[in-house]
């Protein structure tokens, strides 16, 4: 069994960005929302390639009325072949777009809805062994409709969406039942959950900085000149 360091157990356990050399890289396919890169890394002992998806990024949204009822759209994704319930969220593919202000936006486009009150609920990594993505979610409260004459007209697998209010109760069982498969929406419900459950007191301020992302794209800009 390994020793464990002492001081150690009193340090809380995070996450450390720790980034290894990059000596070249290489983009093996340019798509229309990410790339492909091949980057040659320097792991001290030994240089290694490594492929992976580099991805601007995303928002996601869990918002909530005053019944504590979660909205939710209904949306066919074609690589899995499912018509999956989905919380609002979009990519972050607007140049120099503020992530709250992405997130605002992908909730009045897709579920015709606005909000008075705006926190950051989580981030995270949606797959760490191949991409870069990482998607910060929001807790939206303070629900109102957006004016008929302003929505958003959806087109391609958005058009005609439907869209359903779910108890944040229900929708907690639903993903435990195995029924709910979009990993930003499961987190999302399971996270609101935990966190109406501590009274909402570790939420953070909507416009806190996403240091994880930053770091990623800095990261990401100098491999590209590698």
């Amino acid at each position: 069994m390994a020793r464990v360091n002492p001081n150690e157990i009193m340090t809380p356990i995070a996450d450390e960005f720790a980034p290894a050399r990059v000596v070249a890289s290489e983009t093996m396919y340019e798509g229309l929302v990410w790339d492909v890169r091949r980057d040659s890394v320097d792991l001290g002992h030994e240089v290694v390639q490594r492929d992976l998806v580099d991805h601007p990024g995303a928002v996601a949204v869990i918002a909530l009325d005053e019944e504590d009822r979660l909205v939710l759209i209904q949306q066919y994704r074609h690589p899995i072949r499912m018509r999956e319930w989905e919380v609002p969220a979009g990519l972050l593919d607007v140049p120099d777009e503020p992530a709250l202000l992405a997130a605002q936006r992908e909730l009045a486009e897709e579920a015709d809805l606005h909000a008075d009150s705006w926190a950051v609920l989580l981030d995270y990594a949606t797959s760490p062994g191949f991409t870069n993505e990482t998607i910060r979610i929001f807790l939206a409260r303070g629900i109102r409709p957006v004016p008929e004459e302003e929505r958003h007209e959806r087109t391609g697998e958005e058009r005609d969406m439907p869209v359903r209010w779910v108890s944040l109760d229900e929708a907690r069982d639903a993903v435990l039942a195995g029924r709910l498969h979009n990993p930003h929406t499961v987190i999302a419900i399971l996270a609101a959950h935990a966190m109406r459950e501590r009274g909402w007191r570790d939420l953070r301020p909507a416009d806190e900085p996403w240091a994880l992302r930053q770091a990623l794209r800095d990261a990401a800009s100098r491999a590209g000149s590698a």
